[in-house]
């Protein structure tokens, strides 16, 4: 299952992606730099930089910056992560920035 993220809120992309993955659908999100955080944009920003400034740098947890990657996370924190079977829902998703070559001329879902 192909789903395209652009102008889709990240929150409900995140639900919809965890439930395919857990149902057994492997998921490949393309367009993930255009995915829309809800929200005033002073507030996710501060929300965002107080995580960060609350870890020691080597302990964690881990924030990424990259789109795709921070998309991913997102998803994961949807998912019983810490369970095998989390685990290996997680492993069946797939984020892309853009769309990758071998996935240009399949059809992609816009949810």
């Amino acid at each position: 299952m192909i789903i395209d993220a652009k102008d889709i809120i990240l929150g409900r992309l995140g639900s919809f992606v965890a439930k395919q993955v857990l149902s057994g659908n492997n998921v490949d999100v393309i367009n993930c730099e255009e995915a829309v955080v809800s929200g005033k944009k002073a507030n996710v920003f501060a929300n965002y930089i107080r995580r960060i400034d609350r870890k020691a740098p080597g302990k964690g947890p881990y924030l990424y910056r990259r789109p795709d990657m921070f998309v991913r996370r997102t998803i994961r924190g949807m998912l019983p992560f810490k369970r095998s079977r989390g685990r290996e829902a997680f492993k069946k998703i797939k984020c892309h920035v853009g769309v990758p070559e071998n996935l240009k001329h399949e059809k992609a879902l816009s949810i």
